[in-house]
């Protein structure tokens, strides 16, 4: 099974930067996307073409703001049911999570809060951090759960260009760090990480400054899963040459 996660930074852009082709070429069983930016009325009036993909939307009551959706290969038939949010309304409201309940395990699109310039949003993201890993670990009870999505954290200084200038920027914060380490130690695999030991290598790069052509980028998109998954993973890997958006695509490929 191949599940990538791409946060789009709006998929009526990408859709015209080659979402289709992206589709066609890597042919994900299912692609999860993040800030999606568009609201179901703007939706309606949009052609996407997406065919082949049984489509789960989750906007935001915001306009152009945030939002997830999970298109599905049509046919494939490991999809029980689907669900929108995780019970506290200032989250669900920014369309932030989605919950596709699978055979074998949960599989969660998840588009963590950004903690803002001068942290104006790190409070609502800590507090999202904590009551998102209540609502994973109930789900466990009942099967494994893979978490992908961005999730707006940069772990350990490998997983940023340049550590010692970001330090208590957002994404960088020790809040931020501190809870992505409690969720590892919760029961959970970084698969980058342990597919890929201390490989370097980036999912986002500002648009300032041609950061993206110098490389000068930041880890902050993940698969990660429960300990129970971790002998599943076969590969584990950032698609970092397709362009379309400030992020590339992240992807996992398990038994």
């Amino acid at each position: 099974m191949k599940i990538i996660s791409w946060n789009v930074n709006g998929i009526r852009a990408v859709a015209k930067k080659g979402l289709l082709g992206f589709l066609r070429s890597y042919e994900p069983d299912i692609l999860c996307l993040q800030e999606i930016k568009i609201s179901n009325a703007a939706r309606e009036e949009t052609e996407f073409d997406f065919a082949a993909y049984k489509e789960y939307w989750n906007p935001a009551e915001r306009p152009g703001y945030s939002g997830t959706a999970i298109l599905v290969k049509a046919g494939f038939k490991e999809v029980l049911g689907i669900k929108n949010g995780f019970g506290i309304k200032k989250f669900d409201r920014e369309g932030r999570v989605q919950t596709l309940e699978l055979k074998k395990f949960y599989l969660l699109n998840v588009y963590f809060p950004n903690s803002n310039h001068e942290l104006t949003r790190l409070g609502y993201k800590v507090e999202f951090n904590e009551e998102l890993l209540k609502y994973i670990k109930k789900l466990e009870k009942k099967k494994p759960v893979i978490l992908t999505g961005d999730y707006n954290v940069a772990h350990e200084p490998i997983d940023l260009a340049r550590p010692k200038e970001n330090e208590g920027n957002p994404g960088y914060t020790s809040e931020e760090r501190t809870w992505m380490t409690k969720f590892l130690k919760a029961g959970f695999v970084d698969t980058f990480r342990m597919v890929n030991g201390q490989k370097v290598q980036y999912s986002w790069w500002s648009f300032r400054a041609g950061a993206r052509a110098r490389n000068v980028g930041w880890r902050i998109d993940y698969f990660c899963v429960s300990d129970r998954l971790k002998k599943t993973v076969k590969k584990a890997y950032i698609l970092d040459q397709v362009t379309g958006s400030d992020h590339a695509p992240v992807g996992v490929e398990i038994n």
